[in-house]
């Protein structure tokens, strides 16, 4: 794969109705997108209307929701011209990264791509090269889906443009991939907030790592006393889920993209991390030769038992 030198955020509007609109004839009224330089840092915009397939008037809601009246795609071009206008302006399908905040605009590329007989290689070398930046947010820094705006007031910002306007939301977009990119430490502060603590530490490196070492030891303790009193698939079942919940909150610790977090830590964050997998494998094993007894080995608890019991 060529070397990235750019990278693009885009958006679309789409047709749509307060009484429902399946997702697959809400077709694109207009696309907005920014790219940036990785080099030189310099920002470029895109902007155009597009004409749809459906000539019936907007929705009174969809105005509304996204300041677009009919008069304003009468004479916009179709998808079809749209989009190469946009190919242009982009340069270089393989230089570029594309990202956007949800999967659904890459489901409305494709699927109005196909629908104006673009040329499915094109749109596979996009989608090879694209990120749904919200679910990576989402996995990162906030736990759930959150709003462009609550993104960025997580680092102080606020929005800039018009609101439900394509080429604003890509904008915003590309600040909080920045903000993400470059200011690691905030990111883990905010991590810490959403996934682990309610309180705040600020900046106070030996606080956090004494509460978070103390958060992992209750972990450690409450997963010991739960699996000691499975005995039955169906009970093991019922707890994957929950274990889960529990290990996602640390996978952020492993990573340490801040450098925040202590050694020890990060050695009780794996241990965890490496509990569940074991766990999960043993599940699975039983689950295949259709067993309804399961006995965890104690060698699988005895990691956690002994991190449960460090003082």
């Amino acid at each position: 794969m060529a070397e990235i030198k750019q990278y693009v955020f885009f958006d679309f509007e789409m047709l749509c109705s307060n009484s429902g609109m399946a997702f697959e004839i809400m077709e694109a009224i207009r696309l907005g997108a920014v790219k940036y330089d990785l080099e030189t840092e310099e920002i470029r915009y895109f902007d155009r209307m597009i004409k749809p397939k459906n000539q019936e008037p907007l929705s009174e809601f969809c105005k509304a929701l996204t300041g677009i009246e009919d008069a304003d795609l009468a004479h916009a071009d179709n998808f079809k011209l749209v989009f190469a206008d946009f190919l242009d302006w982009v340069g270089g399908l393989k230089k570029s990264r594309y990202f956007s905040w949800s999967p659904s605009d890459l489901s409305r590329l494709k699927i109005d791509a196909d629908k104006h007989n673009v040329p499915l290689r094109t749109i596979t070398k996009i989608e090879k090269r694209y990120i749904d930046f919200q679910e990576i947010f989402k996995k990162r820094v906030a736990k759930q889906n959150v709003s462009v705006e609550d993104a960025l007031a997580f680092y102080g910002l606020q929005f800039i443009g018009e609101k439900h306007h394509p080429m604003y939301d890509a904008y915003n977009t590309l600040r909080i991939y920045l903000s993400f990119l470059n200011e690691p430490v905030q990111s883990d502060l905010i991590m810490l907030k959403q996934f682990i603590f309610e309180e705040e530490f600020l900046h106070d490196v030996d606080l956090i790592n004494k509460k978070l070492g103390e958060r992992l030891r209750q972990d450690a303790k409450l997963l010991t006393e739960q699996v000691r009193e499975v005995y039955q698939i169906r009970d093991a079942k019922k707890m994957i889920k929950p274990i889960r919940r529990i290990i996602e909150k640390y996978e952020n610790v492993l990573i340490n993209r801040s450098g925040l977090f202590s050694k020890e830590n990060i050695l009780y964050a794996e241990c965890l991390v490496a509990f569940y997998h074991q766990m999960l494998r043993s599940y699975n094993e039983h689950i295949t030769y259709s067993s309804k007894i399961i006995i965890f080995d104690e060698y699988l608890l005895k990691p956690i038992k002994e991190l449960s019991n460090i003082r």
